[in-house]
């Protein structure tokens, strides 16, 4: 495996409201040296709804030697308005990249289900449930999505001189002519368990490098097996915030820990250019070892905990991540 990786979150921005209300660029420096120096990471993929705190982010990262996949989120944006903000970013990673940072530009991630316009519904929910046994509405969110990263990819190729990749759901399908290494959001669950690891041979043999974004699960016992679903354990207010983890849920983070080795042993095997878990901290899901039920962290992919005053603890799954990309 050429990059091990792992997401960092700079902030992710939904109508108008940013996730992370403080962004202190020490605690980046720091963050992003243990993800070199502890975790063994030599990439990091950088994602957010701020293109400032992008570009800053990627500063940090640069200096530090890491590889970039310098990743603009859009949530719940027009395509015009996800135009925009590419634009935006890649102005802002190829001054990163011109410092002789190595920086791949991410165009978006699952657009088609995060962001309206490609398929009917007001929310990621809705579009999920226009989805479900619709085989057709699968082909015309891929149809649209094609003709929209074919209109994206030229934008940033004005704008941006490094390699580019998408982070796709596999139902997107998207031409893979427009980009330069393959990365797909693959999140094994058990109903997918018994043909995952073919699943990432067959992508891997299809030629361009391959990357795997987006894989992780949450810290209680039973996550792995609904690993894509494993966040959903929330109980959310009427603003959308998370509030409390709803009951029957049992922390464990060991769960955590062995799914992450599992998975990426599975793409050393079958030959992945690079691997992104998701994802190194989830600030606004903290961790309340004394009060179960506001124990946000349980339902958080991060392999670290974050507490209310901000500082962080690793989770076993920490020790897993740094143990496997330590020794590949």
């Amino acid at each position: 495996m050429r990059a091990k990786g792992i997401a960092y979150d700079t902030g992710f921005v939904r109508h108008g409201e940013i996730s992370l209300q403080e962004f202190d660029l020490d605690v980046v420096r720091r963050d992003l040296t243990v993800i070199r120096d502890d975790l063994h990471c030599n990439a990091v993929h950088l994602v957010g709804g701020d293109p400032e705190r992008l570009e800053r982010a990627a500063g940090i990262a640069a200096g530090l030697g890491l590889e970039i996949w310098f990743s603009p989120y859009p949530l719940e944006l027009t395509p015009a308005e996800v135009l925009e903000l590419f634009t935006d970013c890649a102005r802002r990673a190829e001054r990163v990249r011109q410092r002789g940072a190595e920086v791949v530009f991410v165009t978006g991630v699952e657009v088609s289900i995060m962001n309206p316009g490609f398929l009917p519904g007001d929310d990621v929910g809705q579009r999920l449930g226009h989805l479900l046994g619709r085989p057709e509405r699968m082909r015309e969110a891929g149809e649209k999505l094609s003709a929209f990263l074919a209109e994206a990819v030229a934008v940033v190729r004005r704008h941006f001189r490094g390699r580019l990749t998408y982070a796709c759901i596999p139902f997107e399908n998207p031409d893979w002519d427009l980009f330069d290494i393959k990365s797909f959001e693959l999140i094994r669950s058990a109903e997918v368990a018994g043909v995952y690891a073919e699943s990432i041979r067959n992508v891997v043999a299809q030629g361009k490098p391959v990357a795997i974004t987006g894989f992780g699960t949450a810290a209680w016992r039973g996550s792995g097996a609904v690993a894509p679903r494993s966040m959903e354990i929330v109980e959310h207010d009427d603003a959308g915030l998370p509030v409390r983890v709803k009951d029957g849920y049992v922390r464990d983070e060991e769960e955590q820990a062995t799914y992450l080795r599992e998975v990426l042993e599975i793409f050393e095997a079958e030959g992945v250019d690079g691997a992104f878990v998701y994802m190194f901290a989830l600030g606004n899901y903290p961790h309340r070892p004394d009060d179960p039920g506001r124990d946000l962290d349980m339902a958080s992919p991060g392999i670290v905990k974050v507490h209310d005053d901000g500082h962080w603890e690793p989770k076993a799954a920490f020790g897993a991540v740094a143990e496997v990309y330590g020794r590949i």
